[in-house]
Parts: structure tokens; sequence; C-alpha cells
């Protein structure tokens, strides 16, 4: 059985605008409440950064999914870099899984052993204006108030904020890279 796009979703690639993505855990489960989760996906978010040469242009990890401002990547496509960083930290993340003898492997047959640690699938909205992109920036930076995790964006530290607030590095790069976002209006 393949994959059905669901209804109303529909991805455009190569336009070379940057993509909103949200990428949920499965059912929405925390799987990201504990620091140690946070702190295995952004270097893992970094490698995929530098391997596949995009531009974060923002972030944030929150305990049930995280968002991402990206621009499109030089090798593959946004769906690429989400399977990559999916599939690296839900390996980081998730408890080793002990062999199963080959004959107890037969009585499970269909049956998942482990509980998936991703949805299947991810939210992706291109970003065409300069007033997107901010917007996008200042949602993803006041989720964590939103939600009562920290009193202040500057608090939380799995996202981008603090780059933009203070201009300190984190472990991924923002706002650098092969195809760098500006901010600024062109030139009239």
């Amino acid at each position: 059985m393949g994959f059905v796009m669901p209804s109303g979703l529909h991805r455009t690639y190569g336009a070379h605008h940057p993509h909103f993505i949200t990428c949920s855990c499965y059912r929405r489960f925390p799987f990201l409440r504990a620091a140690r989760s946070c702190d295995c996906l952004l270097p893992i978010l970094e490698q995929t950064r530098e391997r596949y040469r995009f531009v974060v242009v923002g972030y944030v990890v929150m305990p049930e999914r995280v968002h991402l401002l990206i621009t499109e990547p030089e090798v593959g496509t946004p769906s690429t870099v989400m399977q990559v960083l999916k599939q690296r930290t839900a390996r980081a993340v998730l408890p080793k899984q002990k062999r199963v003898d080959v004959r107890q492997r037969r009585r499970f047959e269909g049956v998942s052993l482990r509980t998936p640690f991703w949805q299947a699938c991810f939210y992706d909205f291109n970003v065409w204006t300069t007033k997107k992109r901010v917007e996008k920036l200042r949602y993803m930076h006041r989720n964590p108030v939103k939600r009562g995790l920290v009193s202040s964006p500057e608090q939380w530290g799995w996202s981008s904020y603090r780059f933009y607030l203070l201009d300190e590095a984190g472990p991924v790069r923002v706002n650098e890279g092969w195809t760098k976002i500006s901010f600024r209006a062109p030139a009239a």
C-alpha cells in the first residue's frame, strides 16, 4: 500500500521559497519533553542542514512536535530532509530494541513491537513573503510561552529565538549558509 497525501495538502518544491514545516510525534505523545531528547535532535538537524545544504531560518522543539522554517535544500527536497531527520532522531532517542529470536518474530508478524516515534507525514507550508516569514518565526518563538512551558521565549533552550535576540550561536546554525535569507526588503 502506497502513501496517500492527505486531502487539501499540496507541496510545492522548486520555487526556492522557505518552507514552514511541522512534524508531530506519533499520536502527539510528548516524546521530546526530556531535555536529553531535544539535545539529541538539534545536532541531528545541524548535520542534516550541512549534508543537504539548506538554511535554517528558525526552529522550535516542543514536547510533541517540531516546527522548522527552512529554505529548499540544494540536495534533495524538504521531504528528503524530513525523512532523514525523523529516522535519525528516532534511532537516537528510542531505546535500543533487543534482538528477537526468529521463531518469536514469526509469531508476531504484522504486529509492531515498537511504538513509532513520529507521525508518518508532516505539514509543509510554502512561505512566499517576508511578512509571512516573520509571522511564522514569531509563532514558533512564542509557542513555548503560549503553552506555559516558560515565561519568556529566551528561556526556552530549544529554539532559534536567542539567535535573533542576542545573536547567540546555538547547536543549529541559523540564517547562515548557501542561500542566506534576508529579512530586508529588496532595494527599489
